[in-house]
């Protein structure tokens, strides 16, 4: 059983600087890609960063390039994004995600947590 537990979402301001963090359940994770999505009302859920498996490789969705950063805790089964120069736009549920190949990943075919809820304010 899959379980993945997000930590950090809250409510910011404009240009304000966030960091997410999620921890997976077991150190089987270490082998596994790990990434974020997330969901604004009335929008499907969209791919933000993911990050390889040795933490090497990482790939960004360009509405967040040079804002986020993604990266691998020293057990590697944990992960964190740190966001800044936060949007309004940026305002969403936020979802880890896992999967042992990073490419099904970044097109959603992958466990999810529970998701943790970011509001930027204008």
């Amino acid at each position: 059983q899959v379980q993945l537990v997000e930590s950090g979402g809250g409510l910011v301001q404009a240009g304000d600087s966030l960091r997410l963090s999620c921890a997976a359940s077991a150190r089987i994770f270490s082998i596994y890609a790990m990434g974020w999505f997330r969901q604004a009302p009335g929008k499907e859920r969209g791919f933000v960063a993911a990050i390889s498996r040795s933490g090497g490789s990482t790939d960004y969705a360009d509405s967040v390039k040079g804002r986020f950063t993604i990266s691998r805790g020293n057990m590697k089964n944990t992960v964190s994004l740190q966001m800044n120069s936060l949007k309004p736009e940026d305002t969403a549920v936020y979802y880890c995600a896992v999967d042992p190949n990073i490419e099904r990943l970044k097109l959603g075919l992958c466990s999810w947590g529970q998701g943790t809820q970011v509001t930027v304010s204008s």
